[in-house]
């Protein structure tokens, strides 16, 4: 029994001082860059969704000019890591662009002038993963400005009262939106 023991308390020893080193990587690594993030409304009884992964400023120019992470006339996947996948349980118009209920990919045309919302028909992908035969649609999003700087990059669904709501995206120095209906 004790020879038993001798052989096989090493083993222990050295599995449980594993997982202990294992645990303090894990700690010492912090919090993801770009957590999951997710918005959802319900309107006129429906259902919709976002999920996404919202990333951080962290020093860094965002959008508009040369330097930027994102530079101008190009697609963005509208947050980070993951593509950002749409859920609706209803039929919507969005801006104008008539969206079956079911799974989409969001993108973002990123024009200096005016954003257009990109309604992709694609789903599953990596969000750097973009082919624009996949489209359903792109419509004009309105532009603003917040007050200060937003660190961390926010989408939001909300509702507009009975079947009317509204997509808002917030990041350093850009809030644009778009209006959704269920149909």
């Amino acid at each position: 029994m004790k020879r038993a023991l001798t052989a096989v308390l090493p083993i222990i020893v050295a599995t449980a001082l594993g997982l202990a080193q294992e645990q303090k990587k894990a700690e010492k690594k912090g919090p993801p860059l770009s957590p999951p993030a997710n918005t959802s409304v319900t309107i006129d009884g429906k259902s919709i969704a976002i999920k996404y992964s919202a990333p951080s400023m962290r020093g860094r120019k965002i959008f508009n000019g040369s330097g930027a992470l994102q530079p101008d006339n190009t697609i963005w996947r509208a947050g980070a890591n993951e593509a950002t996948a749409l859920h609706t349980d209803a039929d919507l118009d969005i801006g104008g662009l008539a969206v079956p209920k079911g799974d989409y990919t969001l993108f973002v045309w990123l024009d200096p002038q005016q954003w257009k919302l990109v309604v992709s028909k694609q789903t599953g992908q990596f969000g750097t993963e973009y082919s624009q035969e996949k489209d359903l649609g792109r419509v004009p999003m309105t532009m603003s400005k917040p007050p200060a700087p937003i660190e961390t990059y926010k989408m939001t669904l909300s509702s507009a009262g009975g079947n009317k709501g509204k997509l808002q995206l917030e990041w350093e120095n850009v809030i644009a939106s778009v209006p959704l209906t269920v149909k």
